[in-house]
């Protein structure tokens, strides 16, 4: 076991001898034998235990044994409790997932404080393949498929070479004491289930089933690989970004093959899960302006695009006033303000963020706000009132194009589409004697 053990680290590259390692210490035999090991191979080691005081006098147990190990031992141990509960209620979340963000957010902070290399988990082959068949059944796709990888980012796991046979003996061979987890029986967890319900089963048909599913699962990360190389690929040829805004070149999207596949593979990115790809692939037979929402962010179909943008947290208000004195604007949009009185020498910007306009006809304070339906005005250069929904459709407006766009009006009446065109009843003529000077900056 020993040997096996530093030949997996080897192997899989998961750290150096000179480097510190944190190990999650639950007290149960899986963590023990992992603490067992790295310190009987001479590893730079300290222990890390959780009490999140869900199992009663069980949980105080556990410590209490962790820190007896851990004086026994001579290794540096940190433990920590944790209200569970309370956090559970407050982030609305499972106990299990509450549980594991407390964990992972403290080992988080001493792997920073402390300077410790890696974190080590005690995961095993056995975890790995219950990791694989809960994935299964959700249907994750490829992704969840490859079971629990032995290093991801700064978490390790040196065990995943062993069953969880293979460590019960080793405990029993080296009188390795440890506590049990009383919930470990309980069926009521769907891991549990598959340990005690299903394991037995695939045993019966195959008593060496763990080292069998562990060959497909090797060869499931290998394709993964393969199949991720070809995504990137292809988001290259037909993903835009600007600034915040994601564009998905639809017609390009329409000739892959199989196309939810792809389309899965860039969504699920963004929170999208398998209904929701099935109702937007649906949607490309259908006119613009259907929205999609996930958790985190939203997606509008327009006629050439898929548009892909963040929800937004804070609704903008709904208008914002600029008086006559006033020299800027920060927020919603950067805006600069200036009165030219002497004309003699101005020179007239033709650049789209720039609006030069007659003072001396604007009434204020002016109102910068989102256009709405049955707004109009007159773009400059020409004499007839335009709606702005006309406007938008001849320039080929998209969906969000449209509810990004800002008006500045004077009263009732549009002075500047910003960023755009100024409205021609308020341009710069030569009965002007003092011009408002606006600079957008972008």
């Amino acid at each position: 076991m020993q040997e096996k053990l530093e030949a997996f680290v080897s192997e899989n590259n998961l750290f150096c001898k000179n480097d510190r390692i944190l190990i999650a210490l639950s007290g149960g035999v899986d963590s023990v034998v992992l603490a067992h090991l790295m310190l009987k191979a001479n590893y730079d080691i300290a222990l890390a235990h959780c009490n999140f005081h869900l199992r009663e006098e069980e949980s105080n147990r556990d410590e209490a044994f962790v820190r007896s190990w851990a004086k026994e031992n001579g290794v540096r141990l940190f433990v920590k409790e944790f209200d569970t509960f309370s956090y559970m209620k407050e982030n609305k979340l499972s106990l299990e997932m509450a549980a594991r963000d407390l964990r992972y957010q403290w080992f988080d902070s001493l792997l920073k404080e402390y300077g410790f290399s890696y974190l080590a988990t005690a995961h095993h082959l056995d975890d790995s393949i219950e990791t694989f068949f809960i994935n299964l059944l959700r249907g994750t796709g490829i992704a969840g498929l490859h079971g629990i990888q032995a290093k991801n980012d700064k978490i390790i796991r040196p065990l995943l070479f062993a069953t969880r046979e293979d460590i019960l003996n080793y405990a029993k061979k080296n009188n390795i004491s440890y506590v049990e987890d009383s919930t470990n029986s309980e069926t009521k967890f769907i891991r549990n289930k598959i340990r005690h319900n299903l394991f037995p089963v695939l045993r019966e048909i195959n008593p060496n089933f763990e080292f069998a599913l562990k060959k497909d699962i090797d060869y499931l990360k290998d394709t993964e690989f393969i199949f991720r190389r070809e995504i990137e690929k292809v988001k290259q040829e037909i993903i835009e970004q600007e600034k915040d805004l994601i564009k998905i070149n639809i017609s390009k999207l329409l000739l892959l093959n199989p196309m939810k596949i792809y389309l899965y593979e860039i969504l699920s990115e963004y929170g999208f899960n398998e209904a929701n790809i099935n109702d937007i692939s649906q949607s490309f037979e259908e006119i613009s302006g259907k929205q999609f929402f996930s958790k985190s962010h939203r997606i509008v179909k327009d006629r050439q695009y898929l548009f892909i943008e963040k929800r937004k947290e804070n609704p903008i208000n709904d208008f914002y006033l600029i008086n006559q004195n006033q020299g800027s604007l920060i927020f919603p949009l950067k805006m600069q303000f200036e009165v030219l009185k002497d004309l003699r020498f101005i020179n007239i910007s033709k650049d789209k963020n720039v609006a030069m306009l007659d003072f001396d006809l604007l009434k204020f304070p002016l109102v910068l706000r989102k256009w709405r339906q049955g707004d109009s005005f007159v773009p400059f250069g020409m004499r007839k009132e335009k709606k702005l929904s006309d406007y938008f459709t001849a320039n080929k407006y998209s969906i969000i194009d449209k509810e990004n766009q800002w008006i500045l009006c004077s009263e009732d009446k549009i002075v500047w589409l910003v960023g755009e065109r100024i409205d021609d009843r308020f341009r710069i003529s030569n009965k002007t004697k003092n011009i408002l000077k606006i600079e957008l900056e972008k």
